[in-house]
């Protein structure tokens, strides 16, 4: 079969989509994978087809770009759109151009709504993918409201309620696009319905029981470890003492860097760390000799060499961080990352800041301590264990499979 794939996002937000691509094709199948050019490193390396689409992500998260500046759903959502808007036309013209001929178009992130129309006016299967839970369920909140501040008996309805936001910053520019690349009509509410397949692991989101049956938590969508020889500075600093402290923000930008270096410098009080600068701004040519710069690392081998991991949340991050069986220092900054962030804590793996803005020396060190912890530590090691016996991929494949193969049973019927 012959699959399309669409997302839009970051660097995290797309690698998994790759994986996901590598592995349909190595089970006999075709896909092509459509999404932000400076996101494509990992379907590269995998030989995986790839487009760019239209858009810069990395701008769009630097210092200025608003995402950061306020906590707030309704911000946070016209941010979003913003970024999607923006581009909805030509996503959604590289998607009808890209999916002729395909037997189903697999979608994901800020391009989700025209993959949804792509796939409307290609008359193919409309599979939605996440790498947080949507789907509304009464076991937690969205992962796009605070932990903790919803009451258990509004879960569900908090799902509904933030997915109506989603939709309506989202249903303006959708509705034009449908209408001036594929003279769809106008999409009066919100797609329900369509199966939705998670590359979470169900160790930190046990598949809740009032889901349906189209909705599947699936294990986390991981490349394929390639081989990977460290550079021999590296390799000479991880050698020289006891495992380092990883600390990395991936493509999280906005705030102030030299603040962001001063905390991370005094809170390690002379710690062993790795620094992954990412797209943060930081010039990290000051830092003194217990940091170590790294750069593009595969987390699979670099994070099991760490102490514990001082990240952003972000699902990705989260995982590998997770699996690797080491304590997080979590310092969210927007979206589903707070999610993660209480998602680690409640299962006893991760010490929790309220967000970037608290960061300091301060609050950095006593989170290393709390991680540092052998309960933690212990926990940690347990549910590393637990997810690397998980296989999300092998998982998310059989269901594709079994859902793009109904699909062309019904039109040969």
């Amino acid at each position: 079969m012959k699959f399309l794939v669409l997302t839009y996002g970051t660097d995290g937000d797309t690698r998994p989509l790759a994986a996901l691509s590598r592995a349909l094709m190595n089970a006999g199948h075709e896909a092509h994978l459509l999404a932000d050019g400076a996101t494509l490193g990992t379907a590269a390396a995998l030989g995986v087809p790839a487009t760019p689409i239209a858009g810069d992500i990395r701008k769009a998260l630097q210092p200025g770009s608003g995402l950061f500046e306020k906590n707030s759903v309704n911000h946070t959502a016209r941010e979003l759109a913003r970024i999607a808007n923006e581009s909805a036309e030509q996503w959604l013209r590289a998607a009808v151009q890209v999916g002729q001929g395909c037997d189903a178009l697999i979608l994901s992130g800020l391009a989700g709504f025209m993959g949804l129309s792509a796939a409307e006016y290609l008359g193919v299967k409309a599979i939605g993918t996440g790498l947080f839970p949507l789907t509304p369920t009464a076991d937690f909140a969205s992962p796009f409201l605070p932990p903790g501040k919803i009451p258990r008996m509004l879960n569900r309805l908090s799902h509904h309620f933030i997915n109506g936001v989603l939709w309506r910053s989202f249903r303006k520019a959708t509705n034009e696009a449908r209408a001036r690349v594929c003279s769809l009509p106008p999409r009066k509410s919100l797609w329900v319905g369509h199966p939705m397949l998670y590359g979470v692991s169900p160790a930190l989101v046990p598949q809740p029981s009032d889901w349906p049956s189209n909705a599947l938590i699936c294990g986390q969508w991981l490349a394929p470890a390639p081989q990977y020889t460290p550079p021999d500075a590296l390799a000479a600093f991880l050698s020289a003492g006891a495992p380092p402290i990883y600390i990395g923000f991936g493509s999280m930008g906005g705030f102030d860097p030299k603040q962001l270096l001063r905390s991370l410098v005094d809170g390690l009080a002379g710690r062993r760390a790795l620094f992954y600068p990412g797209w943060s701004g930081v010039n990290p040519s000051a830092l003194p000799p217990n940091i170590f710069v790294v750069g593009e690392t595969p987390h699979d081998w670099l994070l099991p060499r760490c102490s514990l991991a001082v990240h952003h949340g972000g699902s990705g991050t989260s995982h590998s961080a997770a699996r690797a069986g080491i304590p997080s220092v979590v310092v969210p900054f927007a979206g589903d990352q707070p999610f993660w962030a209480d998602r680690l804590h409640a299962a006893g793996v991760a010490a929790r800041l309220s967000g970037w803005k608290a960061l300091d020396a301060a609050s950095l060190a006593e989170s290393i301590r709390y991680a540092e912890r052998d309960d933690v530590r212990s926990r940690a090691r347990a549910m590393g264990e637990k997810m690397r016996r998980e296989d999300g991929l092998a998982t998310a494949v059989r269901a594709i499979e079994a859902l793009a193969d109904g699909t062309n049973q019904e039109a040969r019927r």
